[in-house]
């Protein structure tokens, strides 16, 4: 699975990981681990994303 892959919040989760959330601007939100078949939470701020941990 590509590093760059985005995630956006309601999406299912694809593989079980540890995922980080980042803000519109790029900023680092912090760390969670999702498990496959879920969905990936809401966050704060608009334009959110996640991207898988490394």
């Amino acid at each position: 699975m590509s590093n760059d892959q985005k995630w956006h919040p309601g999406e299912e989760v694809p593989e079980s990981a540890t995922y980080v959330a980042y803000d519109a601007q790029g900023h680092n939100g912090g760390s969670l681990y999702l498990e496959k078949g879920k969905r990936f939470p809401a966050t704060q701020s608009s334009g959110s994303y996640y991207k898988l941990g490394e």
